[in-house]
């Protein structure tokens, strides 16, 4: 098997196209989801802590024109679950440190993927953690009153690692384009 690229066949094939050919467009739409779900995150943030707005109050952009869509599990849920399908399916078009650096924000994020499935299956059934009054988080446990910081924290700590991930892609070692099959690395290396 080729260095940073999935092996051919049916779904893996798919995978391989998007890290080779469509790994550049495929990367930038990732990152216009993530940079997008980062925005609501510091609305949120502002409307809590530079407006003063009560926490049940600040609810993002999206949640001002529609309150019961970020209320629901389902849409935080569902955000968890494109992020690790991103950061899974990208990661073949990784190599070096850059790879590294993109496993490290995967593996924090299936635990991200996973507090959030606990979350959903906690509003789904109603029988929530450890007699909470509403769905909880492992984290939450420890914090009870502290759900919008410990999402904030959650997202910072897949989201520096994936920008490590991306700054030692755009601009690897030249072992490390040797091993890049994707167009992401348009010119070639400097020479010397």
């Amino acid at each position: 098997m080729t260095a940073g690229v999935a092996p051919s066949g049916g779904w893996q094939k798919t995978i391989g196209v998007l890290n080779v050919r469509w790994h550049k467009v495929a990367l930038w739409g990732f990152m216009v989801i993530v940079l997008a779900h980062w925005a609501e995150h510091v609305t949120q943030a502002i409307q809590i802590w530079g407006l003063g707005w009560p926490r049940p109050k600040a609810k993002g952009v999206l949640g001002l024109a529609f309150p019961w869509l970020v209320t629901s599990e389902w849409l935080h849920y569902g955000y968890a679950l494109i992020m690790l399908i991103g950061l899974v399916t990208l990661r073949h078009g990784f190599v070096g440190r850059a790879r590294s650096w993109w496993s490290a924000a995967m593996w924090i994020q299936v635990w991200h993927h996973l507090e959030h499935l606990l979350l959903l299956l906690q509003a789904l059934t109603g029988a929530y953690l450890l007699g909470a009054k509403q769905p909880t988080s492992i984290l939450q446990l420890a914090f009870p009153t502290s759900r919008v910081e410990i999402h904030l924290f959650y997202n910072a700590v897949v989201f520096v690692p994936m920008m490590v991930a991306m700054y030692y892609h755009l601009r690897p070692r030249p072992e490390e384009r040797t091993l890049m099959r994707c167009t992401c690395i348009a010119a070639p290396a400097p020479a010397g």
